[in-house]
């Protein structure tokens, strides 16, 4: 590794279920009691957004009764070691990396705490409920929805992810199923490029089998241990 590496990181649901924050998906592929199709694709909601919106509401509130776990912060100690060499790429849709004291996350998948307005495409930082149908604060029309991405919707900021991939030293993935693509590609899409590649899961997942390195157990243990053996190399 070079004296000056630059990292990606990719983090799932995995991080923040150690926070107590439910991965919504059962064995039986409910999320909360609701199928997929009636809560997570723009067809639930053209067809019942007031469902569409009670479920993200709910996940709105609990967000108040949990908090960022060491593994979140150690990535915060990582961003103020490396600055703009470390891109903290998340699947969650959670606060917790910014509670934990990360500046720079790019939410791959959207954010809770934003809605998105789809008269004038407004884009609003959001903590109350949206069942009541509000008006845009920038237009005034109800047209807000949660700012979120839904199956069939293409993820944010695909070309910044590309490009930083391409730049990789490094590729981590925490917390991840490597089931969900194309975040699922992104250490095949960093190897082709050169990278070494790492994955820390609580148990293998999907994809370990294209990691150079792997390390299973707890992110709130693996994480806080990875990233000091980084500032380490750093000096």
């Amino acid at each position: 590794m070079s004296m000056s590496p630059k990292i990606v990181v990719l983090t799932g649901a995995g991080i923040s279920a150690e926070s107590g924050v439910p991965t919504f998906r059962d064995a039986d592929g409910l999320w909360e009691g609701h199928r997929v199709e009636d809560v997570a694709t723009p067809e639930a909601y053209d067809l019942q957004p007031i469902t569409v919106h009670r479920f993200y509401d709910a996940r709105r509130a609990a967000l108040a009764a949990v908090e960022p776990n060491p593994a979140h912060r150690a990535l915060a100690r990582l961003e103020d070691a490396l600055g703009d060499d470390l891109t903290l790429v998340t699947q969650n849709i959670d606060d917790l990396h910014e509670r934990g004291g990360s500046r720079r996350v790019v939410h791959m998948h959207g954010e809770l705490l934003a809605a998105w307005c789809r008269a004038c495409s407004a884009r609003v930082r959001w903590t109350g409920e949206l069942a009541d149908l509000p008006p845009c604060p920038a237009c005034g029309v109800t047209e807000l929805r949660p700012d979120v991405v839904w199956f069939g919707e293409v993820p944010y900021h695909m070309d910044r992810i590309a490009m930083a991939l391409a730049e990789a030293d490094l590729f981590v993935s925490i917390g991840t199923s490597g089931a969900v693509y194309p975040a699922a590609g992104f250490v095949q899409q960093a190897a082709r490029y050169g990278a070494r590649t790492l994955e820390l899961n609580l148990e293998p997942s999907e994809g370990t089998m294209w990691f150079r390195e792997a390390r299973h157990g707890r992110a709130g243990d693996l994480v806080p241990a990875w990233v000091d053996e980084v500032l380490a190399q750093l000096g």
